[in-house]
């Protein structure tokens, strides 16, 4: 397949033989069954991780949620505004099983959309990045659907991807990445702009792009250095190097490594911990009044959300 890559005509066919080359690159790191999207062969996901998603919970119950294969592109994105006690969090579930959650056009569009209306929702105090998908985080762009671009529209794409991350760091409220997975190019760029990264062990992370002759093109080149320092960011870029949670967490690029549980949501149920913590802290909503004046009156504060 590489072959063929290299032989077709002019820019397509540099691009096809850098991203055959990005694909076996990774792979090989990842180990046995990982395919980045737009993969042209292979199992579309490690068949144990797939499988995790319909298992049966301990003690013979009903099985656990289940992923889809294909998804209508309005689900691809799923914003979840949580109730009674986690009122406040809102939950951004990326949800394309069948391209590894990678970005397509019309992620990138949900992205921004539900990005422009959390920015100016006053009861909004938490956000939290995070997949749907088990063993997957965010795989960086849809390379299937890049390679079917003319070259006059890679640029703007790539614009508009780098566009929505930036809006995502500049969210008024904190905001945190829940990585369970695989993190790659993008994904991680995604992961960057978040205030807060928490990962699982077995989850997998790197700025990979230089694998396919090109730079990370989504902030990554300013916002890694500041999260590890200049030094090691620039080794880790130069070499693609991808790292697992534990040696991210050394590194200094996650806050927080969890050992992934059984239902593959390790990083999340931290993530969903940490923005309880963050809760009351709504200083500039009506809610900082009532927890004023329940310091005054020594009682625990009622917040309304407002």
């Amino acid at each position: 397949m590489a072959a063929a890559a290299v032989a077709a005509p002019g820019a397509l066919g540099t691009l096809q033989a850098g991203r055959a080359r990005l694909v076996a690159a990774c792979c090989a790191r990842l180990g046995p069954g990982w395919r980045l999207p737009g993969s042209l062969m292979g199992p579309r996901v490690a068949s144990a991780i797939w499988a995790r998603g319909w298992a049966a919970a301990a003690g013979g119950s009903a099985p656990r949620r289940g992923y889809s294969s294909e998804v209508k592109t309005e689900d691809e994105l799923r914003v979840r505004y949580l109730e009674e006690e986690n009122r406040g969090i809102v939950v951004l579930g990326i949800n394309r099983a069948y391209a590894k959650n990678s970005f397509s056009k019309n992620l990138i569009k949900m992205l921004s959309k539900a990005v422009d209306a959390l920015k100016s929702d006053k009861k909004v105090r938490t956000i939290i990045v995070r997949s749907e998908v088990p063993g997957i985080f965010c795989a960086g762009a849809d390379l299937k659907e890049r390679v079917k671009m003319n070259p006059s529209e890679v640029g703007p794409f790539v614009s508009k991807i780098r566009a929505v991350i930036n809006e995502i760091a500049n969210l008024p409220v904190p905001t945190i990445a829940a990585i369970d997975g695989l993190a790659l190019g993008g994904g991680l760029e995604l992961a960057l702009a978040c205030d807060i990264r928490v990962a699982a062990s077995s989850a997998k992370m790197g700025l990979v792009e230089t694998k396919l002759a090109i730079i990370p093109g989504g902030g990554g080149t300013q916002r890694l250095p500041r999260a590890i320092g200049m030094s090691l960011a620039k080794e880790l870029i130069f070499s693609a190097r991808v790292l697992d949670g534990q040696e991210a967490k050394a590194v200094g690029l996650i806050s927080h490594v969890l050992e992934q549980n059984q239902e593959g949501d390790a990083a999340y149920c931290k993530a969903l911990d940490l923005a309880r913590e963050f809760l009351p802290q709504t200083i500039p909503t009506k809610d900082r009044l009532e927890g004023l004046l329940a310091f005054k009156e020594k009682r625990s504060p009622r917040y309304k959300g407002e």
